[in-house]
């Protein structure tokens, strides 16, 4: 059993795949080529905003989102201690600060309740010298955050917002899709998201006219009016016309993969709705999500060390997202956060783990995956 079965994707549109990428060969424009503007107007139009901006990874789209509102030394940018370190990772590369903040227990997403109190906080320290920037909400799992909620306090606060969508591509928040939210929104093409390349991939998209130039120049060594032109520093961060072509294959059957993902995570809801020890996921009413991953929580750690023993043992892949929070990692002991300070995230992280999710995952394989935990 495949954990994420891209092959079953892939021999599904073969056809098309061998036709872009010959494409590709022919015209052999393999860097900015143009399939990779086809790719920004196509999920542009998809997601609902005015500009698509592609760029290396997700990684990078963090990045050049930071750097497009000129975060620096100084800054304090929120964020959450639950999710995968390349969130908090680009804050401190720019010499920004992170502040964490716990999460909320049922959506695993940030906290509204305990932003509003982390920046107050933030603001009424004596010896503070930390300028609240902005916030890095990210889309857990694929469930997008509570947007009307974070835009209401960065609003108070004159804060901008970046969505740190990398898993929730596809994904809806109130009838608006994921990636059309802050002031800029960053995506992961990644091979195991819900829309990802065979590499490394990502994109920024923005309404703003003036952030989209700043993000196009900062993806080409901060070029200006040509490439022997840099008006600012920058990145190599350019997204190759091979991986685009490849995206532009996946973007057919992409809407008819994300309806499949709603039907596979039904359907273990159900599945596993009778065992009581185990708490499944929750969407709340006005959500959509873009199930990156199916992740469900044991009563505590030692059973989720048995329920992974037991699938293992019947073939059955699981894994572990985000085990140990950014708070209590090594790279961040310098932030000189303690044990304790974010329990909803710590509890999280020692129960929680992820079943095979993918829009090709069969119901008789589900009903093998939930025979094995009962």
């Amino acid at each position: 059993m495949e954990f994420i079965d891209l092959k079953a994707q892939q021999q599904r549109i073969a056809a098309q795949l061998e036709s872009n990428i010959k494409e590709v060969l022919s015209h052999g424009k393999y860097i900015m080529g143009p399939e990779v503007k086809a790719l920004e107007d196509n999920l542009a139009a998809y997601v609902g905003k005015k500009h698509a901006i592609s760029c290396a990874s997700g990684t990078d789209a963090l990045l050049m989102a930071l750097m497009a509102c000129n975060i620096g030394p100084g800054d304090a940018i929120f964020t959450t201690p639950f999710t995968f370190i390349a969130t908090a990772e680009v804050i401190s590369l720019l010499g920004a600060t992170p502040i964490f903040v716990d999460i909320d227990p049922v959506t695993f997403n940030l906290d509204p309740n305990k932003l509003d109190e982390s920046i107050v906080q933030l603001k009424n320290e004596k010896a503070q010298s930390l300028r609240p920037k902005a916030i890095i909400a990210v889309d857990i799992f694929g469930l997008p955050a509570d947007y009307d909620a974070i835009r209401n306090i960065a609003e108070r606060n004159n804060l901008m917002i970046i969505e740190d969508a990398a898993q929730s591509f596809g994904g809806e928040y109130k009838g608006k899709k994921a990636c059309s939210f802050g002031d800029i929104a960053c995506t992961s093409f990644f091979p195991a998201k819900p829309f990802g390349c065979y590499g490394d991939g990502g994109m920024c998209f923005t309404d703003s006219d003036a952030i989209a130039e700043i993000l196009k120049s900062i993806r080409v060594h901060g070029q200006g009016s040509d490439k022997y032109d840099n008006i600012r520093i920058g990145i190599n961060g350019r997204l190759d016309t091979l991986q685009a072509a490849i995206l532009l294959a996946k973007f057919e059957i992409f809407p008819d993969e994300i309806e499949r993902r709603q039907i596979v995570a039904k359907n273990y809801s159900e599945l596993l709705k009778p065992f009581s020890r185990l708490t499944v996921p929750t969407v709340p009413d006005g959500y959509k999500s873009a199930w990156a991953q199916y992740s469900i929580m044991a009563q505590d750690e030692g059973q989720r060390k048995n329920i992974i023993n037991v699938l293992s043992n019947s073939g059955v892949p699981t894994a572990i997202y985000y085990p140990k929070p950014l708070h209590l990692q090594t790279a961040f002991s310098f932030l000189n956060y303690e044990k304790g300070a974010f329990p909803v995230s710590e509890n999280v992280s020692s129960r929680i783990f992820s079943l095979p999710m993918h829009p090709y995952l069969k119901l008789e394989e589900q009903k093998t995956i939930a025979q094995a935990i009962s």
